[in-house]
């Protein structure tokens, strides 16, 4: 964002910058070749000097610091330029996202006013308004997810996100929120692979790596094509730090895409004909949250149609506990 920006790569500052130099430069050409210049004629005519010798190290000295000068003004412009692409890229995910975000606000309101228009209207039968009632309260739950999604990412980019971070095990962290929320994953087949008698202590924040793991899991059941969601978490150690890999056979990524989608508004598919798909907020948050925990997010895919693997790697607080102990 603009505003984390350091100051002194701020578009503005470079671009005085480049000014002053180019002035600068100027200022320099004139003054050595007119002020300058006018005096050392005056010493090598009394000392009878060598004037061509001497001259010719003057001219490789203002050749030289003018060349200065020249490259930081190409370098400053240089930097203005990449500002500039990079704005006007994010300024269309930005666009992408508010017409995404718009038609998935707008279209749950309108199913929501059908459904009220048709209960004000009809004298419906018992069996008839609890299904309508369903479909009502599934159009609210997409709602508060939205919603929910732009307030989380308020609070996280702010840094405004109260609750501390305290020693958990992050195996059974996701043991306890799959239990929590196996209703929203009945259809799917959800698989921990982990090591024997063995539990791990990191420093979480919990409503946090709840929200990582929420992001996560929904991420690979919505861009899934298969008949039964499969989705497979391994728990691995790597020296000092615990890996943890969600892979699951969804639609796959290209390799295009993979440095891209945890960009902030980045949603894969094209504006222009309206095939992006999601928010462009969910691995954005996913991918702050484990910056939050010291950790780090990536992801990797063999191609369309086979699967991805999304992989978080978190330091470990302590040595590794043995269940039990």
């Amino acid at each position: 964002m603009v505003d984390q920006q350091r100051w002194y790569f701020h578009p503005i500052t470079v671009f005085v910058f480049s000014i002053l130099a180019l002035a600068t430069s100027l200022f320099l050409y004139i003054y050595w070749y007119v002020e300058v210049s006018a005096g050392l004629h005056e010493v090598v005519r009394q000392y009878n000097l060598d004037a061509h010798q001497f001259f010719e190290a003057q001219t490789w000295v203002v050749i030289l610091v003018l060349s200065i000068l020249v490259g930081i003004i190409l370098v400053g412009l240089f930097i203005i330029f990449v500002f500039n692409q990079k704005t006007l890229r994010f300024y269309r995910l930005q666009n992408n996202f508010i017409n995404n975000f718009t038609h998935e606000l707008k279209t749950p309101v309108t199913s929501l006013k059908l459904y009220l228009e048709t209960f004000a209207k009809y004298d419906l039968p018992r069996e008839d308004r609890l299904k309508y009632l369903g479909y009502m309260i599934q159009d609210v739950e997409r709602l508060s997810e939205h919603i929910g999604r732009i307030l989380d990412l308020a609070r996280i980019e702010s840094r405004s996100y109260g609750e501390e971070f305290s020693t958990m095990d992050p195996l059974a962290v996701t043991e306890r929120f799959l239990l929590a929320h196996a209703h929203l994953f009945r259809n799917c087949d959800i698989r921990i692979h982990k090591p024997s008698g063995q539990s791990f202590a990191c420093s979480l924040n919990l409503p946090l790596f709840e929200m990582l793991l929420m992001n996560l899991l929904t991420n690979a059941v919505k861009y899934n094509s298969a008949d039964r969601p499969e989705i497979d978490i391994r728990f691995e150690l790597q020296g000092r730090k615990l890996n943890i890999r969600f892979e699951d056979n969804g639609i796959g990524i290209a390799k295009a895409e993979l440095k891209k989608i945890f960009r902030k508004f980045y949603q894969v598919g094209r504006a222009d004909d309206m095939t992006a798909k999601g928010s462009g907020l969910g691995l954005y948050l996913v991918r702050h949250i484990a910056k939050m925990h010291k950790g780090e997010i990536s992801a990797e895919s063999r191609g369309a149609g086979r699967g991805s693997v999304f992989t978080l790697t978190l330091p470990l607080q302590m040595p590794l506990l043995q269940r039990g102990v």
